[in-house]
């Protein structure tokens, strides 16, 4: 009998992956389902990205392999990009990591810096992929606590009262996700200086700067970061990208050489119509941002009335494409309330438990459904 690696046992197949199979077996079968679990953009990128992409895949040479280190002007863009919305200097020629999705980012860098055994400071909250690919690298997640009550910001004296000796590397996601809290600079700064006097290797994931959020930070904007950080971003959520498959990893050269090791030998590079596509929406102006927070505003205000509906409390401060509600005290499991609402009232939520057991209590709605579909969906209830 063969028998699968002992990895796979410490993992589960990733939640979306299969409750979506449910949720379109209902589907199948007639039913109604408003699917407000996952954040995967409904809106379109720009005419202009979509009219750049037509015109790359005719150029010559558009359809061979193209670097893994990607296209230079893409990592131009990048450049640029960061230095105008973030403030951030990086050097395009060797601090700027093209990515296939931001995703393959953290397999990359796990596989890159942990070895069996390492451990990795992980959020609870927080998205589910750091642990499973902890996991799969057979590293071991240390699970920090994230509260309302600290601003859903880690108490770094608690991890740092136990041997950190193994831990080799700290996710952190701010804008965060699942809560929507966001991090000053004076917290950022608490954050390096801890991975300075412990020795980690700091990531911040940070796909979510520019949904709702005034005010986009970037962790390597302070002082010293590049010596421990490094920073994912995407354009999945900000250009409505997210089947494109586009992110990249910041910091410096001696890390993503390591980065780099990893990735030219697992993929075999992106589409060069893609990465064209992705320098013009790396090039939107400020009326592309403005638009897309008007839509999902107005879908956020909605989706507002629909947590009331439910009885649910929430955070108006809350950044990016998410609405994090807490649900009743009376209610007791979150997935049988988003279950019996899926079954009673065709209304697919997320969880709170899937992003770790500090979910427990809380539910999270998408904002890539119409302010049609919400409206029905408070109809419904």
């Amino acid at each position: 009998m063969i028998r699968t690696a002992e990895r796979l046992e410490s993992v589960q197949e990733y939640y979306f992956s299969k409750k979506l199979r449910e949720v379109r077996g209902l589907m199948a079968k007639g039913r109604p389902i408003i699917n407000m679990g996952i954040g995967s953009p409904d809106l379109t990128p720009s005419q202009q990205v979509i009219q750049t992409v037509q015109s790359a895949i005719l150029e010559e040479g558009a359809h061979q392999y193209q670097s893994y280190q990607g296209l230079p002007e893409l990592r131009k863009a990048i450049a640029a990009f960061y230095k105008r919305r973030f403030e951030v200097e990086v050097n395009p020629d060797n601090e700027i990591l093209p990515l296939m999705g931001s995703k393959e980012g953290i397999m990359h860098i796990s596989m890159a810096f942990l070895n069996k055994g390492d451990e990795v400071l992980v959020p609870n909250p927080g998205y589910p992929t750091y642990t499973s690919v902890t996991k799969l690298v057979e590293a071991e997640p240390v699970y920090y606590d994230l509260t309302e009550a600290n601003g859903w910001f880690p108490m770094l004296v608690i991890p740092e009262a136990r041997d950190l000796s193994k831990v080799k590397l700290m996710w952190v996601s701010y804008p965060h996700m699942p809560t929507g809290a966001t991090a000053t600079k004076e917290q950022f700064s608490k954050l390096i200086a801890f991975a300075k006097r412990n020795n980690i290797l700091l990531v911040n994931d940070n796909p979510y700067s520019f949904v709702l959020n005034d005010h986009p930070q970037s962790i390597l904007a302070l002082d010293g970061a590049k010596e421990v950080c490094l920073e994912l971003n995407s354009l999945s959520k900000t250009f409505n990208m997210a089947g494109w498959r586009v992110g990249f990893v910041l910091g410096n050269e001696e890390f993503l050489e390591a980065v780099l090791k990893v990735k030219s030998n697992m993929d075999s590079r992106m589409f060069y119509g893609i990465q064209k596509g992705a320098i013009a929406a790396l090039e939107s102006t400020d009326e592309w941002y403005s638009k897309l927070n008007e839509v999902y505003l107005e879908r956020r205000n909605l989706i507002f009335q629909l947590a009331k509906k439910l009885g649910c409390s929430y955070d108006e401060d809350a950044v990016g494409m998410f609405v994090r509600a807490k649900l009743p005290m009376s209610i007791t499991s979150s997935e049988e309330f988003i279950d019996n609402i899926l079954y009673d009232k065709d209304i697919f939520i997320t969880p709170g438990t899937i992003f770790g057991i500090n979910g427990e209590g809380y539910i999270r709605f998408s904002l890539c459904v119409t302010k049609e579909k919400i409206q029905e969906a408070i109809d419904r209830l």
